[in-house]
């Protein structure tokens, strides 16, 4: 059905530009939290109702495509989060599917086959260069598509990886468009400011090669040993560590007051390091935590479940650090020895996503005052500064922040050295001085009306040529055609395995005779209606019993 939304002014902006551009490729850059997913979606739905065609969403991580397929059913797109290449082809009754670069690279072939002239979303474009490989199944892949608009939420460099369908001038990824952190803080309601409270320390170490060395965050370092600093601070044997999230759930205590489903993130360095802090939140501060890693099969679920609580604390190692929605998350802790500044902003943006009707809503990130950490929340806080007091001069940097820091931001990680972690072993760690930034308490919303400008009619997408139609609307309150696809497969399964006991018949004969009565080839590519029809004679049969 046609239908309308209410777009922010730089989503109606790139949208005038993407459809006024005669290329098939688009790169639009904007920062976490501005909506680009809307944007993305709104764009394929008026493109796709122009002219059919299939809708392609390649994500990052597994998560994310429950999240995008949700996020497409919310404009009437219907995609297929579940889809295999294993599949003969793309489901009938739905606009298209939503898969990751990890699958695309395993089998780009199959998806050059089925991409012809379709609609490409590729999000968090610069995760193509994660893997050599990927680049080039992107290329395999996606060559013959129709249009391809890619998202970022951080403008990225090439690290001489070049990333299919990008524009590279220099070595700067040039976006079609752009829109920034402080431009969003700017237009009001669309971002949250945030400050870092960064904490100084003195820590004491055993190096791999048996010296023992002590430090704060003040004294120059070399890299290996700056990063040796860092895990001794981090370190569940130390105090550092305890203190930082001491205060920092002082502070969340303090937001739930008034927003009383507020929560907070760690990020920690790895699934052992996860699970300590969340026993330390646990025991000494007698507060809940979940714990999210990516060797947990339930991560993606954990998080979803998180996101709809009020429970108070998540812990997670990479799991939350890009692309994941969990807008109340208002107090964070970076407690991971990754330092580069990609990494660094993909954190922050779990925090600056704007909730209507809060009114004032800072975030806190917690750092350590490592001077490749501190850099990069000087970039973020000069942008903060800039829109929340336009017409105040910008303020000093902070001390010891000097630019030189951040031509360091890409230092290799602890994680990458060569040196045995074995061998390494933290003395102790003492947290020092705590550097608390003023809430200047500039980011109330502006009230005014919605502009009827930005309202724009979005055209219903006809379903590819030859499609089938879905069989109607979903018979559970809020459910996807994905989602009612799943519980009609499950109830399947069930009724098949039930059908196989009763008949004395192998499963394997049971689904071909229920295929054959619904008319079908296999159960993976069926619609809706199909499934339907399937389990009402399965139901049929076991009547006869």
């Amino acid at each position: 059905m046609a239908r309308s939304i209410r777009l922010r002014p730089w989503q109606l902006a790139a949208l005038k530009k993407l459809e006024g551009s005669s290329n098939r490729d688009f790169l639009a850059v904007a920062t976490p939290g501005a909506g680009k997913t809307t944007f993305a979606l709104t764009a394929a739905r008026r493109a796709l109702a122009k002219r059919p065609a299939r809708l392609i969403v390649v994500v990052p991580t597994a998560h994310l495509k429950v999240q995008w397929a949700r996020a497409a059913a919310g404009l009437d797109l219907h995609l297929e989060a579940n889809w295999s290449t294993a599949d003969s082809s793309f489901p009938s009754d739905m606009h298209g599917v939503v898969t990751t670069y990890q699958q695309v690279a395993s089998s780009p072939e199959a998806f050059a086959a089925r991409a012809r002239d379709a609609f490409v979303i590729l999000d968090e474009i610069h995760h193509a260069g994660d893997d050599r490989a990927w680049g080039s199944a992107l290329l395999a892949a996606f060559s013959d598509a129709g249009h391809r608009l890619s998202l970022s939420g951080t403008p990225f460099r090439s690290d001489t990886r070049s990333i299919p369908f990008v524009r590279y001038e220099l070595d700067e990824a040039s976006p079609d468009f752009e829109y920034g952190y402080g431009p969003a803080l700017a237009d009001r309601r669309v971002v949250r400011a945030i400050y870092f409270p960064r904490t100084n320390g003195e820590m004491e170490w055993s190096a791999p090669d048996g010296s023992i060395h002590a430090a704060g965050f003040d004294d120059p370092l070399a890299t290996s040993r700056a990063n040796q600093r860092l895990r001794a601070a981090l370190s569940l044997e130390g105090e550092w560590l305890p203190d930082v999230l001491r205060t920092a759930n002082a502070r969340l205590q303090a937001v739930r007051e008034h927003h009383p489903e507020a929560g907070g993130l760690v990020v920690a360095i790895d699934q052992e390091h996860a699970h300590g802090i969340a026993e330390l939140l646990r025991t000494r501060f007698r507060t809940r935590a979940v714990v999210a890693t990516s060797d947990d099969p339930d991560a993606s679920a954990k998080i979803v479940a998180y996101a709809n609580s009020s429970d108070p604390w998540l812990v997670a190692v990479r799991m939350v650090s890009e692309g994941v929605d969990i807008p109340r998350l208002r107090v964070g802790v970076f407690a991971t020895t990754t330092t580069t500044e990609l990494f660094f902003r993909q954190v922050v943006g779990r925090f600056v996503r704007w909730q209507p009707g809060l009114g004032r809503q800072s975030a806190h990130l917690f750092i350590p005052d490592d001077a490749r950490l501190r850099a990069a929340a000087f970039d973020i806080t000069t942008n903060r500064r800039h829109s929340l007091r336009r017409d105040a001069r910008m303020d000093d940097p902070p001390d010891g922040a000097a630019v030189d820091d951040r031509d360091r931001m890409e230092a290799a990680e602890l994680s990458g050295d060569t040196e045995q972690l074995s061998l390494f072993s933290v003395i102790s760690s003492v947290a020092t001085e705590v550097v608390m930034p003023e809430d200047d308490g500039r980011d109330d919303p502006l009230d005014h009306d919605p502009d009827p400008a930005l309202v724009l009619d979005l055209p219903a997408p006809p379903l590819p040529t030859g499609a089938q139609a879905p069989s109607g609307h979903p018979t559970v309150a809020g459910e996807t055609l994905m989602e009612q696809k799943a519980r009609l497969r499950a109830s399947n399964a069930s009724v098949a395995r039930d059908l196989a006991r009763w008949t004395g018949m192998t499963h394997a004969q049971v689904n071909a005779e229920l295929n054959r009565l619904a008319g079908l080839q296999r159960i993976g590519d069926a619609t809706a209606a199909q499934l339907e029809r399937r389990l009402g004679h399965a139901r049929k049969w076991m009547a006869r019993r």
